[in-house]
């Protein structure tokens, strides 16, 4: 989710979405360059080519998807991205292996007087639904970890593995976000934490096809992808500006699931 002025939106992700919603540990650093074999690149897995942020070791993509550059020349073997519609959309590879525990934890890079609080309602709110996948809060090597970072967003992540695993890394930007104890602070956190957690398991944006409802972006043909953007039965045909997998927030605003991230939480988990 970004910032956008005119809107006064934040976006919880960045100016765009990828592979892995933000940099996937490396062994390498690398200096990335937005070329246009990128951009090529880019479109060709599904993505829009608005905004591509080069990062270390790969490039950032809708705003808080990160797509490693060893990934932007995979075959187009994928679902193809359905445009112009506004249900709810999953990404080919899902959690595997349920029922099964997800464990979470903050790193040592981030507040847990600040945070933890923040983190045990993103717990709450995905284990109040009694999914196959339940969330674990541990202080260590955890199945998701959330990290500090830097950089123009508040946070980003990815998506689950080939072999069924989830993604294992949310980069938050404290200090973008903010710090505090009330109650509006924490679940405005929280919203912007569930939401990299729901790319983690396998949730697209809810408004990929259009983010003109959501931070003032515009309908566009992204192509073939190799990531998928598969509808998700059952989720609504029209706009749904309050889903907690929209691309936008809007500054201090909560977003607990409503009933249609309820729909598309329970069908897929």
């Amino acid at each position: 989710m970004r910032k956008n002025v005119n809107y006064f939106m934040v976006a919880v992700l960045m100016l765009t979405v990828s592979i892995s919603c933000k940099k996937a540990v490396t062994a390498e650093k690398e200096v990335t360059v937005v070329t246009e074999d990128v951009i090529s690149s880019v479109k060709a897995l599904g993505f829009s080519t608005t905004n591509i942020v080069a990062e270390e070791g790969g490039y950032i993509v809708e705003g808080d998807i990160f797509i490693p550059a060893n990934e932007l020349k995979r075959s187009l073997n994928g679902a193809f991205l359905r445009v112009g519609e506004t249900e709810q959309y999953r990404t080919t590879n899902l959690v595997t292996a349920l029922p099964r525990v997800i464990t979470v934890a903050l790193s040592s890079k981030i507040k847990a007087s600040v945070y933890g609080p923040v983190l045990d309602e993103v717990v709450s709110r995905y284990n109040a639904e009694n999914l196959l996948i339940t969330l674990l809060r541990v202080s260590s090597g955890a199945n998701i970890t959330f990290d500090n970072a830097n950089g123009n967003y508040l946070a980003s992540a990815g998506f689950p593995t080939a072999g069924g695993d989830p993604y294992n890394l949310v980069k938050v930007n404290t200090r973008a976000i903010g710090s505090g104890t009330s109650t509006t602070f924490i679940n405005y956190a929280a919203t912007i934490f569930a939401h990299e957690l729901g790319h983690c398991i396998g949730f697209r944006h809810t408004d990929y096809m259009d983010r003109s409802y959501s931070c003032g972006g515009s309908t566009a043909n992204e192509g073939a992808s190799t990531i998928g953007a598969i509808l998700i039965p059952g989720t609504p045909a029209a706009a749904d500006p309050n889903s907690f997998m929209l691309a936008c927030i809007g500054s201090g605003l909560n977003r607990p699931f409503n009933a249609n991230d309820k729909t598309a939480l329970n069908y897929l988990y």
